[in-house]
């Protein structure tokens, strides 16, 4: 893996014919970040192996976005992956990146990028950032389709701006004003409505859910068959600080992993627990603070407990540093 600048990746996407490919469910931020790069840098194909999330293929159908879900990698000059921070995550065997192509994420590293060229940052709250960043100092102009599909990425990333910090709203500031789109119809391009099955996905979950505590932290681990974001979203309305959704398909899992802002400002990393619990058990995890998630081979009650059990172990040491604090300020 070699790290690269924003300016080295300028120069790579700069000629040759390219295809972009997303991770596996690609969600706003990573079809935003693959649009953009195809519209202003051109030449390119963007490739969906493995689907997209309800959201972000709304957006695509909404703004009449092309994509392939289908094609030879090998056959392109340049292959660049954005929001993906392994290849596992592509969900497809047969797709695989030749040596010496283009990463381009803003999530932990996982050291899973051997002989790519990577371009990083991990304190970016979305990869649109990154993707602008890389646009602006190509001294290329967007346009209010490329800014429509750039703000929905930060959006959802941000989970509507709960998670975002200044940079992330300077840069959202300066595409709605540079592009003209005001913030109605920003937020339009990511509303939907709640379907049922979402809603009786989310209220299953709930009636499945077990909890546990320390001190007024609560962490909730529950089993559903889908929409394990909206399920984590409903447990953490009804007052838990950490959840934990999984599923199973087959031999596979899937966990889904959210956190309140709270929790995070006190000491829950999200993207570190995966990544530990993930590189443990040989299945692949990361994500962000407060939002995360884990795929891989084995059973889901068992990596629920798994990441039941890690979170309490962070609650104690929240707590005992708490108590700590109170004994020397009342000392």
């Amino acid at each position: 893996m070699t790290s690269i600048t924003i300016d080295d990746a300028v120069t790579r996407l700069r000629s040759g014919r390219k295809v972009i490919l997303v991770h596996g469910n690609a969600d706003c931020d990573a079809i935003g970040s693959a649009y953009a790069l195809a519209r202003t840098f051109g030449n390119a194909d963007i490739f969906t192996p493995s689907g997209m999330d309800r959201v972000a293929r709304t957006v695509v159908e909404k703004l009449n976005i092309e994509t392939i879900e289908e094609c030879d990698v090998s056959s392109y000059d340049l292959v660049v992956a954005v929001d993906t921070s392994s290849p596992e995550l592509f969900q497809n065997d047969k797709t695989t990146i030749p040596p010496g192509n283009l990463v381009i994420d803003h999530h932990m590293p996982t050291g899973k990028w051997d002989e790519m060229d990577f371009l990083c940052d991990s304190t970016r709250t979305s990869c649109c950032e990154i993707v602008m960043d890389i646009i602006d100092a190509a001294g290329l102009e967007i346009d209010k389709k490329t800014g429509l599909v750039l703000l929905s990425g930060m959006l959802t990333d941000s989970g509507h701006f709960q998670y975002a910090d200044p940079r992330m709203l300077r840069a959202f500031g300066k595409i709605m004003e540079s592009c003209a789109i005001p913030m109605d119809e920003a937020m339009q391009i990511v509303r939907l409505p709640v379907s049922m099955s979402e809603r009786t996905s989310s209220m299953k979950a709930a009636s499945r859910s077990r909890f546990d505590r320390v001190g007024d932290m609560i962490v909730a681990v529950s089993k559903g068959s889908s929409y394990e974001a909206a399920s984590c979203r409903a447990l953490m309305c009804v007052g838990a600080d950490v959840v934990y959704v999984g599923s199973q398909r087959d031999d596979d899992f899937r966990i889904s992993a959210r956190a309140t802002q709270e929790a995070v400002r006190r000491g829950i990393h999200l993207d570190q627990m995966m990544d530990i619990i993930s590189n443990e058990t040989e299945n692949d995890g990361g994500g962000h603070e407060g939002a995360a998630g884990m795929t891989g081979t084995g059973d889901v009650e068992a990596m629920l407990n798994i990441c039941l059990m890690r979170t309490m172990d962070v609650f104690r040491k929240i707590k005992k540093e708490k108590d700590a604090e109170k004994l020397t300020g009342a000392s």
